[in-house]
């Protein structure tokens, strides 16, 4: 159970990292070479972020499934999963750099609260008179 709720906050937290990055990365575009760090920008770094999270978010969602019987997490995490899966699969010569932001800002805070809700639901409930499922 702490291994669960391990990946969970780990989860939001990458997951907010991610939709930060996706959200200044327009603004600082210009900046970042020549700070040194235009290695932020590259494709396989937004690669590995969405399959991190995609492995990520499956995992430790169907973890808590096991827990706590309830699609609730899913319903934040597959629409977040889609729109940043969109994000690096439509190549951004059709995806202006606003709108790619836009889509894995927002895909990223999705999936953070898919993380969240898991977390919630798998450590905030309590078996008693009110408990709706079986046990």
């Amino acid at each position: 159970m702490r291994f669960q709720r391990f990946l969970d906050q780990f989860g939001t937290t990458a997951s907010m990292v991610c939709a930060v990055h996706c959200a200044l990365l327009p603004v600082l575009i210009s900046v970042l070479p020549a700070l040194g760090l235009g290695v932020l920008a590259m494709n396989g770094l937004e690669w590995g972020f969405v399959v991190f999270a995609t492995l990520l978010g499956l995992f430790s969602l169907w973890l808590g499934y096991r827990r706590h019987r309830v699609y609730r997490a899913l319903a934040f995490l597959v629409p977040g999963l889609g729109l940043v899966w969109l994000g690096v699969l439509v190549p951004q010569i059709h995806l202006q750099p606003l709108r790619h932001a836009v889509v894995m800002t927002a895909g990223g805070i999705l999936i953070a609260i898919a993380h969240l809700v898991n977390l919630r639901l798998s450590h905030g409930h309590v078996h008693d008179a009110n408990c709706r499922h079986g046990h």
